[in-house]
């Protein structure tokens, strides 16, 4: 099933959408700041290129420096 994402202006608003989401049956989930940049961080992840391999030495340079 798609999901939709709503980014209400306002508490006021949020609580309008969540309560005619209720009256209307259907599920909703508020998330975090923190979880939305969680499925941000996923959906990158999940684009990146995969195809290309960095050795250990390479990534311990790259955090040492």
């Amino acid at each position: 099933m798609e999901s939709i994402v709503i980014n209400p202006k306002t508490k006021d608003e949020a609580k309008l959408i969540t309560d005619l989401l209720e009256k209307m049956n259907i599920s909703s989930k508020v998330i975090s700041d923190e979880e939305k940049e969680d499925m941000g961080l996923l959906m990158m992840m999940k684009e990146a290129d995969m195809t290309d391999r960095v050795s250990r030495e390479e990534v311990m340079k790259k955090l040492a420096s």
